[in-house]
């Protein structure tokens, strides 16, 4: 019996142990500490690349500035989350004008994480759900 108890008391330790580092890897991944949400970014440029995938969708985005043009990357949800706030992984396609609020890099460099979006169509898109002020298309075009 004390041989039973023993082995369930491993296999027990090991599968606390192994949910445990698991759910440290999902935390460290969802970190957005790299990004100053306490500082906000408009960025109005071209787009040259739109990438839906997982487990962030990315938008390149090349911003004139002086003669010449720096580009951006900005970081966005998920595909699952952005399609409940009507973006498509058809939303963005290169050369279209886009208008972007950030939360910048903390380290300076050209890249942020997207507080809200306004496509070339006028429609204003958030970083889904609760995450970012973008207000319906009705109301910006009664302001």
């Amino acid at each position: 019996m004390i041989v039973v108890n023993h082995r369930r008391f491993c296999c027990f330790a090991i599968l606390a142990a192994g949910i445990l580092a698991g759910a440290n890897a999902l935390l460290a991944h969802h970190s957005f500490s790299m990004f100053d949400t306490t500082k906000s970014t408009t960025l109005t440029g071209t787009v040259s690349k739109f990438e839906w995938t997982n487990p962030h969708a990315y938008i390149e985005i090349d911003v004139p500035e002086g003669n010449g043009v720096k580009h951006w990357s900005v970081e966005l949800g998920s595909p699952s989350i952005l399609m409940k706030s009507g973006w498509t992984f058809k939303a963005l396609k290169h050369g279209d004008k886009i208008t972007v609020q950030i939360s910048p890099l903390r380290t300076g460099e050209t890249g942020g994480l997207l507080v809200q979006a306004t496509l070339q169509d006028g429609r204003v898109l958030g970083n889904g759900p609760g995450r970012g002020p973008a207000t319906a298309p009705e109301a910006s075009q009664s302001k």
